[in-house]
């Protein structure tokens, strides 16, 4: 009788450590996985928040676009960017402030 007794312990003994590691590797993975799920998270709100400034600037580079279609727009944008001057005009740079 005390042979099963010992038999049985050492099964119960056996059975306990498998079960503890069977929940450490268990809970290592969930914790790896929670981790890799945290970082997509950021990178989705780091995407987002580049996404909502890319459109932005493409409504201002569309605007920008519709702009240029003008002759005297371009005409006034030449003048004040690269001081270009009509026929007869002379450009005076006056220093900013």
């Amino acid at each position: 009788m005390a042979k099963k007794q010992k038999k049985k312990k050492s099964h119960f003994l056996l059975l306990s450590f498998v079960s503890i590691f069977v929940i450490v590797i268990m809970t290592f993975t969930i914790g790896k996985y929670w981790v890799e799920i945290f970082d997509k998270y950021q990178e989705k709100k780091s995407l987002e928040k580049k996404l909502v400034d890319l459109k932005e600037e493409e409504e201002r580079l569309r605007v920008d676009a519709d702009k240029l279609q003008d002759p005297d727009y371009i005409a006034r944008y030449a003048r004040e960017k690269y001081y270009y001057s009509k026929d007869g005009e002379y450009i005076i740079k006056i220093p900013e402030e």
